[in-house]
């Protein structure tokens, strides 16, 4: 039996459990979130632009998901990965959620899924059709496992088979993604400069690799930043300056392309009655 350390916790009709990936792991992703819903109460969750790929393990009933692309059709999904998205989409539960959440990198992704990630780009996919049949596998494995620690090994091994086995990203793709993070005011144009390589080259082998093109990853990342400090009790203004934004009005131009709502109407949104992870926020 495992002795992998895990954080168990209940909050509002959730019972959460919090493991570390395996150390190899960790530079790609900073936990493995099991859940467990111990009431079917039925939800409607907006899902708002986030820095990660979102990963969900579903060992309950499947979620109808509508994603932000409008060419694609909503309809329902078991197992998934969602890639980065610049709008807003939602998901229908019936209630009785279980499973476990991975909130991955861009480029961990890229590597641990093996598919360019411009073709989850404002979409989602069955784990079945990106990895065969050992998602299914996989599934039914962590389905059958004793405890949420012997899930979390089974995870380990899973993924570091993945790890090996999976293309690596560029350098330079690598270098761009760590300069947005730190500044999201850089240019494409310095970007280029930076790795030494044409805007059009950049542009192309970054939405491969991380999903969407370098200047509307910049601003997702400072929307979410924007988020995170109102989340916090900062105030508009307040983080209106801290994110760059011209002033609060541009903050809330980009909060209704980003999240179809306002700054406060995203506050004052219902909680929610899922976990709380950047894939999804109140409806």
């Amino acid at each position: 039996m495992s002795d992998r350390p895990v954080a168990i916790s209940d909050r509002g009709g959730w019972r959460m459990a919090r493991g570390r990936p395996h150390p190899a792991l960790r530079p790609f992703l900073r936990s493995y979130d099991g859940y467990l819903e111990t009431a079917a109460v039925p939800a409607r969750t907006r899902t708002l632009p986030a820095r990660t790929t979102v990963m969900i393990i579903n060992l309950g009933p499947p979620l109808h998901l509508a994603v932000p692309d409008p060419g694609v059709r909503d309809r329902e999904y078991a197992s998934f990965a969602a890639g980065m998205h610049d709008g807003h989409g939602m998901y229908v539960s019936p209630g009785g959620q279980r499973g476990i959440q991975l909130d991955v990198t861009p480029l961990g992704a890229y590597t641990l899924l093996g598919v360019p990630m411009a073709r989850l780009t404002n979409a989602a996919a069955d784990l079945p059709d990106l990895l065969g049949r050992e998602a299914r596998t996989l599934v039914e494995r962590l389905a059958d496992a004793p405890s949420w620690s012997a899930r979390f090994d089974i995870l380990d091994g899973f993924l570091l088979r993945r790890l090996a086995a999976g293309p690596v990203p560029d350098r330079e793709v690598a270098r761009a993604w760590r300069l947005l993070e730190g500044d999201h005011g850089v240019t494409v144009a310095a970007l280029a400069a930076d790795v030494g390589w044409s805007r059009k080259h950049l542009n192309h082998r970054f939405r491969e690799q991380v999903g969407l093109p370098p200047k509307v990853t910049a601003r997702v990342l400072r929307f979410r930043r924007a988020v995170e400090l109102l989340a916090g009790g900062a105030g508009f203004a307040e983080a209106a300056l801290a994110c760059g934004y011209y002033d609060q009005a541009h903050l809330n131009r980009e909060f209704r392309a980003l999240s179809g709502c306002t700054p406060t109407e995203l506050a004052g949104g219902r909680p929610e009655r899922r976990p709380a992870t950047p894939l999804a926020e109140p409806a």
